[in-house]
């Protein structure tokens, strides 16, 4: 009994970990994170806003995947159908399903290589162990992509006020002290919020 606690308690501690990580929260956190360093304002929003704002949205976009995990794995559970083992295999279906919609397929293959396993006949058939890493790498990638993107305009700023500060020879004063108000001023003046978070959810429609 104290090494099943023991390994229990483990896992517990492993699994907020493990759950963000097969979840929107990567690639939401990394596109908060960039813009964050793209408006020049290294500290605010604080990382626990952030953090929390990644948090809300993810709980948003994995409602239905955790609704249909509690029909799948924890209904038969409950009512004695299934163990333990097999209502896991169960709820990873849905996570399954939901990972593979947004994992390159070119990442798939690597972990497949890595794996030594051959390709399955049908995509439900590959090992979550195959799935998650393949995920993880997907969303890095979709992260920075967007954030490359979202960084433009406002590098575009920095390198106008840059120009024009050392044209009239303002040489003493940094360009980031005059570039970081008037990207404020224009990410708020387009409803900044509002078109990045309604981009990334429409991104995992």
């Amino acid at each position: 009994m104290p090494w099943n606690i023991l390994v229990l308690l483990t896992l517990l501690t492993l699994l907020p970990a493990v759950v963000l990580s097969v979840t929107p929260f990567v690639r939401l956190l990394v596109v908060f994170h960039f813009l964050r360093q793209a408006l020049g304002t290294q500290t605010a929003p604080a990382n626990s806003t952030l953090i929390g704002l990644a948090l809300v949205l993810t709980f948003f976009l994995m409602q239905p995947v955790g609704a249909a995990v509690y029909e799948a794995a924890v209904v038969p559970f409950q009512k004695g159908r299934v163990n333990a083992i097999e209502a896991t295999e169960l709820g990873a279906g849905p996570l399954r399903q939901f990972m593979l919609k947004y994992t390159r397929q070119k990442d798939l293959a690597l972990f497949l290589e890595m794996a030594k396993e051959a390709r399955p006949a049908r995509p439900d058939d590959l090992p979550m162990r195959v799935v998650a890493p393949a995920y993880i790498i997907s969303e890095l990638k979709a992260g920075f992509q967007i954030g490359a993107a979202l960084f433009l305009p406002f590098l575009v700023i920095d390198m106008v006020v840059a120009a024009i500060t050392t044209s009239i020879g303002m040489l003493q004063l940094p360009p980031v002290v005059i570039s970081t108000p008037l990207k404020i001023m224009l990410f708020v003046m387009v409803d900044g919020w509002n078109l990045l978070v309604g981009s990334l959810m429409k991104s995992f429609t």
